[in-house]
């Protein structure tokens, strides 16, 4: 993936380690651009079997063989990239494909937004194990939700916690049911009620 040290193909920091080296690299260009194939990177760690490069060395298509970039195909471009696909396909054909059949996949916007948009849009989590097949869903602020109707359903447990105020509001109606249900305030906590709850509210009360 490009990143602020790698990205800049011709730059200059000085490699350690093996250097690379061939004798039959080319390099056709003008001075609006170039093809070069057997490229060595600057810091001699890394040769392209192509680099296509612009007027600007940030904007260019490399395919890296060897070195730490082994099999690394980098795009970069100081403005835009745009992909489009599917003009000539159906509705339920899949146009556009993106597959990683090991690691991570990585979509970073370090000073913008990210969104997406479709008919309908699906989230599948594959996994066993408890440690995968999860989907988290992280904010520094609000998580916000806006629907017509809104399902949640956990098949063995559904828990919702807060350390400040929860509110439920139903302008219409508000159903609840349970084969037993169970309230505690903070009263349990020095005195135990006749039914219990001080082990509920010491649980519910470490969660903070």
């Amino acid at each position: 993936m490009p990143t602020p040290q790698n990205r800049i193909n011709d730059r200059s920091e000085v490699g350690q380690g093996n250097l690379e080296q061939n004798y039959t690299a080319i390099r056709l260009g003008n001075d609006h651009g170039s093809i070069s194939f057997g490229h060595i990177h600057k810091p001699g760690d890394c040769t392209s079997d192509i680099l296509l490069q612009a007027t600007d060395g940030r904007h260019s298509i490399c395919l890296d063989k060897n070195g730490p970039r082994e099999g690394s195909t980098q795009i970069t471009a100081p403005g835009r990239i745009s992909i489009e696909s599917g003009e000539d396909r159906e509705e339920a054909e899949d146009t556009l494909f993106i597959h990683a059949f090991n690691g991570n996949i990585n979509i970073i916007a370090s000073n913008g937004k990210i969104r997406m948009q479709g008919t309908d849009i699906e989230l599948v989590a594959v996994g066993e194990g408890g440690t995968k097949g999860n989907i988290n869903i992280t904010a520094s602020e609000n998580i916000k939700l806006s629907a017509e109707q809104i399902h949640m359903d956990g098949k063995s447990a559904f828990n919702m916690v807060t350390t400040g105020i929860m509110e439920i509001a139903a302008n219409s109606c508000l159903k609840m049911y349970s084969s037993v249900i169970r309230g505690v305030s903070d009263g349990v906590a020095y005195k135990d009620s006749k039914v219990g709850g001080k082990r509920y509210y010491e649980k519910s009360t470490s969660l903070s």
